[in-house]
C-alpha cells in the first residue's frame, strides 16, 4: 500500500534508530574505567576564577573550601568575579583572602561575559597560569581537584571537564531526581565518550582550560550556554574536551520544578542557539578532516532536535493506530527483541548507575520519580526551541549555605564518603 506521508515517515524512522542506537551503544562504555597512571607531582599552576552574582550566602562556603585543596598553596590563586552584584558577595569574598574583581556591566549581562572580562583582566597580570579553572560561587570542591586537573595538563590535555557532583541531593525530590540525571550523564555520556576518545562537553563548573589555548582563541563564549559554545568553539580547532572522573565538584540543584525548568529552559535555549551556529561548521570541519569527534559533536548539538521529532514521532503513531497514513519500518529495520532490550536499558542504565556510586537510600526513592524528571524535558525543550533566539539571562538563585565538611559527614553518598575518605587517608 502506498502511503502519501512515507516521504516524510521514513527518513523519520531511520533518524529515530540512528540516534537510539547510537545513545544506547555509547552508554555501554560507560560502565567501566580505564586503568590511569596518574601524574602526582604537582607542576603546573592554577588560576582559580570564581563566577558570582548576589552570591553572598553561598561564596564563603567555596571560598574556606579552596583554601585548603591538597595542593601547594603557592601555585594557585583564587580570583573572584562580582559581576552586577548589589549585596555584599564582593566584601565576603575579600574578608576570605579571594582575589576580587567587580564588574559593572548591564548591557552584557550573564556568565559568559562575566568570564570573558574576567580572563583579559587576568592575561594582563605580571603573573602567567598553566590553566584556568572555572567555578561557579554555589560549588563546593573536592580537595584533590587541582591534582587531578595537574594530572591532565602534564599529559597534554588542553580542555578538561570535572566530575559533576550535586552537594545536596537530598534535600527535595527535584533536587534529588537532578543528582541523579547528573550521575547518569556523567557516566553513560562522559565517561563513556572519554574511554572512546570522542570529546565530552564542558558543563559550566568544575572545568579546567590550558591557558594557552585562551590566549591563542579567546573565550569568546557569551551565549545562554557559553560552556557548550566553548565547547564546540574549540572542537573546530580540532580541542576535544576530556573528562576528569575523579576531579569532582559539587553543584547546587534547583529546590523546586520552577527553579528546575526555569535552568533547563535557559539551558535548552542556549543548545539550540548553538546547534544553530556551530552544525554548519562543525559538519564542514568534520568531513573535510574526517574527524569522528568533530562529527560526534554534532550529533550532541542534534540532541534536543531528536528529542522533539522523537516525540511528534510517538504522538503520530497513536493516530497510525487508528488510521494507517505511513508505512511502519521500525520492525523492520530492528527486530522487537532490540526495541524491548532498549526500552528496558533506559531504565537498567540508571540503576546500575546508583548501584556503582551506593548513594543514601533516598535516591532509590527518587529514581522512581526521575522518570517525571525526565518527561518534563519535553516541554521544555519545545519552549527552548521556540525561544532559541532569546538571549536574555536568568539567574538561579542559590542558598544552600553547605560547608564542605558537612558534604563529606551529612550528605550520606557512600560514593562520595568512599572516594574521599581514601584520598584523606592516602594523605
Amino acid at each position: 500500500m502506498n502511503y502519501t506521508f512515507d516521504y516524510v515517515m521514513i527518513p523519520m524512522q531511520f533518524i529515530i534508530v540512528f540516534f537510539t542506537l547510537y545513545y544506547f551503544i555509547i552508554a555501554f562504555f560507560g560502565m567501566w574505567r580505564r586503568k590511569e597512571h596518574k601524574i602526582l607531582t604537582p607542576q603546573k599552576t592554577f588560576a582559580i576564577v570564581v563566577a558570582a552574582h548576589n552570591e553572598e550566602k553561598v561564596i564563603g562556603q567555596l571560598l574556606e573550601n579552596l583554601h585548603v585543596l591538597h595542593y601547594p598553596r603557592e601555585l594557585y590563586d583564587i580570583f573572584v568575579v562580582a559581576d552586577n552584584c548589589t549585596d555584599k558577595t564582593a566584601d565576603i569574598a575579600r574578608s576570605d583572602g579571594a582575589l576580587v574583581y567587580e564588574r559593572y556591566n548591564q548591557q552584557e549581562r550573564g556568565k559568559g561575559y562575566a568570564i570573558e572580562w574576567m580572563f583579559g583582566n587576568l592575561f594582563h597580570l605580571d603573573r602567567t597560569y598553566d590553566g584556568v579553572v572555572v567555578f561557579d560561587a554555589d560549588n563546593l570542591v573536592h580537595p584533590d581537584f587541582l591534582m587531578e586537573m595537574n594530572n591532565r595538563l602534564c599529559k597534554g590535555e588542553k580542555v578538561i571537564q570535572g566530575y559533576l557532583d550535586a552537594k545536596n541531593p537530598y534535600d527535595s525530590w527535584i533536587a534529588g531526581t537532578f543528582a541523579i540525571s547528573f550521575w547518569v550523564v556523567d557516566h553513560i555520556w562522559h565517561l563513556a565518550k572519554y574511554n572512546l576518545g570522542l570529546s565530552s562537553v564542558l558543563g559550566g563548573t568544575g572545568m579546567c582550560i590550558s591557558s594557552d589555548v585562551l590566549r591563542k582563541f579567546g573565550w569568546g563564549a557569551t551565549c545562554l550556554t557559553e560552556d557548550m559554545e566553548f565547547t564546540m568553539k574549540v572542537l573546530l580547532e580540532g580541542i576535544p574536551t576530556t573528562w576528569a572522573h575523579d576531579a569532582i565538584v559539587y553543584d547546587e540543584k534547583p529546590l523546586t520544578f520552577m527553579q528546575s525548568w526555569n535552568q533547563r529552559k535557559r539551558w535548552a535555549q542556549g543548545h539550540f542557539d548553538c546547534a544553530g551556529r556551530y552544525i554548519p561548521r562543525l559538519l564542514v570541519e568534520g568531513i573535510k578532516r574526517r574527524d569522528i569527534r568533530i562529527l560526534d559533536g554534532i550529533i550532541h548539538l542534534l540532541q534536543p532536535h531528536f528529542l522533539i521529532l522523537s516525540t511528534i514521532f510517538v504522538l503520530l503513531s497513536y493516530i497510525y493506530h487508528v488510521v494507517p497514513f505511513y508505512t511502519n519500518i521500525l520492525y523492520m529495520i530492528l527486530p522487537v527483541e532490540v526495541w524491548t532490550v532498549i526500552a528496558i536499558g533506559q531504565y537498567v542504565f540508571p540503576i546500575i548507575v546508583l548501584a556503582r556510586i551506593r548513594p543514601h537510600w533516598k535516591a532509590w526513592f527518587y529514581l522512581i520519580l526521575y522518570p517525571l524528571f525526565v518527561y518534563s524535558w519535553i516541554p521544555i525543550t519545545f519552549l527552548g526551541y521556540l525561544h532559541r533566539h532569546d538571549r536574555v539571562w536568568s539567574h538561579t538563585v542559590h542558598t544552600r549555605s553547605i560547608r564542605y565538611h558537612d558534604v563529606l559527614i551529612n550528605q550520606s553518598s557512600n560514593f562520595s564518603k568512599e572516594n574521599l575518605l581514601s584520598k584523606h587517608a592516602a594523605k
